[in-house]
């Protein structure tokens, strides 16, 4: 049985057909410098994210630091005013004729911070 040319034109088109189409398919498939532009978008849209992760935190960090700043300025303030206080009190005691109460130590923990405070 010899095949017809209908048969022969119809296999002919058929594997033509699946040339194309795998020609088409494999032009369809995304090249390496795509790959590499998607990479690069998808790691600089989450560094971005990071980097506005990261500047939340350091502002965050910088406003703990005036809070705590204000903090320390306050303390600093308050333990003046008991020194200035003090000896005040101890200058009036003297001035009444009586003899002031001995002071007591100061903490070791306590004694950096007023060096420069004459007691």
């Amino acid at each position: 049985m010899t095949p017809d040319a209908n048969t022969i034109a119809s296999i002919l088109g058929t594997v033509a057909t699946g040339g194309l189409a795998a020609w088409a398919a494999r032009s369809a498939k995304r090249s390496k410098p795509q790959e590499r532009r998607d990479d690069f978008t998808t790691v600089t849209a989450r560094m971005d994210k990071d980097i506005e992760r990261l500047e939340r935190r350091v502002g965050q960090q910088e406003q703990d630091l005036a809070e705590q700043q204000d903090q320390i300025t306050g303390q600093g303030a308050a333990i003046s005013w008991l020194v200035v206080d003090r000896r005040s009190l101890v200058s009036t005691i003297r001035t009444a004729g009586l003899k002031p109460p001995v002071p007591r130590p100061i903490p070791d923990r306590a004694r950096p911070f007023l060096d420069h405070v004459e007691l």
